[in-house]
């Protein structure tokens, strides 16, 4: 059977993807509506397994990599879920105070992505956070389907909370240089822009793909790295108002607009991922961290 590729996808299919990643169709649904795009050898079954994650074989570091510590941890979080787990990593042997970053998950908890992409900043120079908001519900499930309806069922300003505990505990780490910033994808690029908005002393803020708030922008404090898929949108048509706002307030910001990518084209383990332009972005995000969080 000839191996599914990107470009043999139409833009529907994304479109239904997404639709469903975020609650929009029920599976029922979405394997309905996907059913009008399979012909031939493009089954529905191939055409679901072509979309799912694959975190088997797309991983970018390796998890016991030998210049990085990298483990599980709990910290509390008293306005939100309680005890909350989460992935604290940094350079093995650092002879210095480090930035820090909290890494914001998408709406299905802390999965091997989000968990790579933390790993991933720790090794750039940084000590990182990665919580799961699923902790109170049992923790990430395993797959992204039960994820996503866990999610669901905690309460935002909670988790928002999670997130902000999470900076609390790395700003006062002993290995932190007590400035932290965040960075967040879809859901968690939601909360990055929240955390700019509650947070006066966060440090630097880089939401992917997330949506913007409505109320208290002259609120941030925190210089903004905003990165947009260009054919999402869903996301992009709140972007007018929210610059609007940044530029009532004389807030600082920088936004990318990625042509021709979808909403997720950072995550690796997705066919909507795009290479050249997830190494841009991530290019980019790592300068400014770089030059808003270290000493």
């Amino acid at each position: 059977m000839k191996k599914l590729k990107k470009e043999d996808i139409s833009q529907e299919v994304f479109n239904l993807y997404d639709a469903y990643a975020h609650n929009k169709l029920e599976r029922r649904e979405f394997v309905e509506k996907l059913s009008l795009f399979a012909a031939g050898s493009v089954t529905v079954p191939a055409l679901l397994s072509f979309l799912m994650p694959d975190y088997k074989n797309t991983m970018l570091v390796d998890p016991n990599h030998p210049d990085l510590e990298s483990d599980y941890m709990t910290y509390n979080s008293p306005k939100g879920g309680g005890e909350i787990k989460a992935l604290l990593s940094k350079p093995k042997n650092a002879t210095e105070k480090l930035g820090g970053i909290v890494v914001v998950h998408e709406n299905r908890g802390l999965n091997p992505y989000i968990e790579d992409t933390a790993r991933q900043a720790a090794l750039a120079g940084f000590i990182t956070i990665a919580p799961d908001a699923l902790t109170p519900l049992g923790g990430y499930p395993g797959n992204d389907d039960e994820g996503r309806e866990m999610q669901r069922k905690r309460d935002s300003k909670e988790m928002l909370e999670d997130f902000i505990a999470a900076f609390e505990y790395l700003k006062a780490h002993p290995d932190c240089n007590g400035k932290v910033g965040v960075v967040g994808f879809c859901f968690g690029g939601s909360i990055s822009n929240m955390m700019a908005v509650k947070v006066p002393d966060l440090a630097a803020s880089v939401p992917f793909y997330g949506g913007q708030p409505s109320e208290d922008i002259d609120q941030i404090q925190a210089p903004l790295l905003l990165q947009y898929a260009g054919l999402d949108e869903r996301i992009n048509a709140g972007w007018p108002a929210y610059e609007a706002k940044l530029k009532e307030f004389s807030k600082e910001y920088g936004m990318f607009m990625y042509p021709d990518v979808n909403h997720g084209f950072h995550n690796t383990t997705t066919p909507r991922y795009d290479k050249e332009a997830a190494e841009l972005a991530w290019e980019r995000t790592i300068a400014f961290f770089k030059e808003h969080l270290e000493a």
